[in-house]
């Protein structure tokens, strides 16, 4: 039978933990023995994060809590640091943090292309980055994309594409690292119902979306968290430079 603390003394990063589907992965792996690493953007939000934290400290891991702008290379460097100051060592990284940005191509700014590329292209290339520095031997680096990447629908060009780059990224490292046993994959979930989808949708556009589902609705949080669980573990060490979907039958590729 499977040791429900199975990640006993590992360290795990989950960067965009204060909340949503960051703060469950957070959770889970904490709930298996993990000691966790949440990252938060600012200021705005730290209470969130601090309920995070808590939350996994409950579970009898430690949690250290770190605020930071990733797409600055600086800061990232600083996280693992700071992270190996406080615990040690680093054995799976989570690519969580992200921006979405729901406009027509001919309404996105300079503006709005250069932040979202900051965060979902920049960041995650540096985190990924730092972590094939200094994670233990058979470490895991998960990054979130989305399931938009096999999708033809309007209105979501500049996330989509500033994803996109973490199905490249992905391939290359798994193959760069693999010698240590290290894993890298992406997990691309479908539309999750939570903040993060809802602050760009209408409740109409939302019920679109969830009759494209075979369960006719939207994805929950706690739907992606057996994946993250999984490739977190020694159980995946097979599965690495892979885009893995799960949104319910959403859309196949």
């Amino acid at each position: 039978m499977q040791d429900h603390k199975e990640l006993s003394g590992k360290v795990v990063i989950v960067t965009g933990s204060s909340r949503n589907m960051g703060r469950l992965f957070g959770l889970s792996l904490a709930q298996k023995g993990a000691d966790i690493v949440v990252h938060y953007h600012n200021k705005q939000a730290l209470a969130e994060a601090q309920q995070t934290a808590s939350l996994i400290k409950e579970q009898g891991v430690n949690a250290l809590l770190f605020e930071g702008d990733l797409s600055k290379t600086a800061i990232v460097k600083q996280l693992f640091e700071e992270t190996i100051r406080e615990f040690g060592r680093v054995d799976i990284v989570i690519n969580n943090a992200g921006k979405v940005i729901k406009k027509k191509i001919t309404e996105i700014t300079e503006e709005d292309y250069d932040s979202s590329f900051s965060v979902n292209a920049k960041a995650a290339f540096f985190v990924m980055k730092e972590a094939a520095s200094v994670l233990e031997s058979n470490g895991r680096i998960i990054n979130i994309g989305t399931t938009i990447l096999g999708a033809t629908i309007p209105n979501y060009a500049v996330y989509a594409g500033s994803k996109g780059p973490l199905e490249h990224f992905t391939r290359a490292l798994a193959k760069e690292i693999g010698d240590r046993g290290i894993t890298v994959n992406t997990v691309a979930p479908g539309p999750i119902d939570d903040s993060f989808y809802h602050g760009q949708e209408t409740p109409e556009s939302a019920a679109r979306a969830s009759m494209a589902s075979v369960a006719g609705r939207l994805g929950h949080p706690q739907d992606i968290v057996p994946v993250i669980e999984f490739l977190a573990s020694q159980q995946s060490q097979w599965i690495t430079a892979q885009t893995i979907f799960v949104n319910g039958g959403y859309l196949a590729r």
